[in-house]
This record gives C-alpha cells, structure tokens and sequence, in this order.
C-alpha cells in the first residue's frame, strides 16, 4: 500500500530526475521528527546547484510543493536538501 508520504517521495523525485545530470545519484530518505515527516534529498554534488536554483528559487518551489501535497493530505512533509 502506497502512502501519502511515497506519493510526495515520487513527485519529488520524478521532478528532480528531470533537473539533473545524473539522475541515478538522486537519494531520497525519509526521518521523523517529532510531529513531521522529513524528506532527506541528496543529489551529486555537480547537480546540486540545479536542485537549489540561482537565489534558492527552485528549492523554494520544491518546498511549497511539499507542503501544499502534505498538507492536502493532512500531513506535516518537510523537505532538507543535502550534498
């Protein structure tokens, strides 16, 4: 059975399998913390610039969709970028 929290996992990742060079670098965990879920994403270090965008803008963008999907699904997602 498919969680809420898988269906976010693969709109992110389909999403940045799209943004990088190297989509098999793509990592994608999955932490608890107190009352929320955080989505752990890391990429090559060669991609991550892509993944957080000139100013932040793209990871912003990724964020907010995190949270509108979680918070459809009365979720708290939270999504950390990592190298």
């Amino acid at each position: 059975m498919t969680t809420n929290v898988d269906k976010i996992k693969n709109m992110i990742r389909k999403i940045c399998e799209m943004l990088v060079d190297k989509p098999e670098t793509i990592k994608l965990g999955e932490e608890k913390r107190d009352d929320a879920t955080i989505l752990v994403l890391s990429v090559d270090k060669s991609d991550v610039g892509k993944i957080i965008g000139r100013n932040g803008q793209t990871a912003k963008a990724l964020r907010a969709l995190v949270n509108a999907a979680a918070t459809r699904m009365g979720d708290k997602v939270l999504l950390e970028i990592r190298e």
